[in-house]
């Protein structure tokens, strides 16, 4: 079996397993990535004030993301870091239909002679001038209670928008179900009935802070986040559940990491 054929089968054997351990999956459902599920890259730079930021959106938005979606992976996200630990950072959530999908695009980039032209002011950038100073890269599997991104109202005619991405990391790997299990069954129909939007949720398959989830939420600005916070957290319906024993933050979540991101002007999320 070629070295790639082998990752791509290991990587989603593992995922699936995870997912639903009674079973071992079949090809057919090694390629749909889950029965259907998105799989998402979630890359985060940090950079260096000055060129640096400017030098990764313009790649994405002349080279990356055409190309992209010349290879049908649609829609990409680019956000700029407005409050977190980094700054200035800038993430891209791009997502794929599956495992394979996702692991075979860099070399379809590479092949890309479109791309290449329109991508080497930063990938061809000496050593002295980098066009970032590291690159991290998560690899996540979407949630079933949400098995594919979800654009937010607006992003088709750019209407206003900020973005908050929370990570959830646990204790071991049963919590970490435990509080995907939570999403899945209860908690995402009460974020979207108290206008908590959600754009993706997403299980770390790769990555740091392991175990852990990653989710998406959009709001029209900082005034209607904090409002809608306001009322989740009021809702008799997530005090019932964040209080059942087996729920409680205490028991399942070790960290939790948030960040506020508005969109790049190349942002098709």
């Amino acid at each position: 079996m070629k070295r790639r054929g082998f990752l791509v089968s290991s990587l989603a054997a593992s995922a699936l397993t995870g997912a639903n351990s009674s079973a071992e999956p079949s090809p057919a459902q090694r390629r749909r990535s889950a029965g259907g599920r998105a799989v998402y890259e979630l890359r985060k730079y940090v950079l260096r004030r000055g060129p640096q930021p400017q030098m990764v959106i313009d790649y994405f938005g002349e080279a990356a993301i055409p190309a992209l979606n010349r290879l049908g992976v649609t829609p990409v996200g680019v956000f700029n870091t407005s409050i977190g630990p980094d700054s200035p950072a800038i993430y891209v959530l791009t997502p794929f239909d599956s495992l394979e999908i996702a692991m075979t695009i860099p070399g379809r980039l590479a092949a890309d002679p479109e791309y290449r032209k329109a991508g080497a002011a930063y990938n061809d950038v000496p050593a002295t001038e980098p066009a970032y100073m590291r690159m991290e890269s998560s690899l996540l599997l979407a949630f079933e209670g949400m098995p594919s991104l979800e654009l937010p109202t607006g992003a088709a005619t750019n209407q206003p928008r900020i973005f908050e991405l929370r990570t959830y990391e646990s204790h071991s790997k049963k919590a970490n179900r435990t509080k995907i299990e939570m999403f899945n069954k209860s908690e995402i129909p009460i974020f979207r009935r108290t206008g908590l939007h959600p754009v993706f949720f997403g299980e770390t398959l790769v990555g740091p802070g392991q175990p852990s989830l990653t989710y998406m939420l959009t709001f029209a600005d900082m005034a209607e986040r904090m409002t809608n916070w306001g009322i989740f957290i009021a809702d008799p319906e997530w005090k019932k559940l964040s209080t059942t024993p087996g729920y409680t933050d205490a028991e399942i979540v070790s960290n939790i990491t948030n960040v506020i991101l508005t969109p790049a002007s190349c942002s098709q999320i």
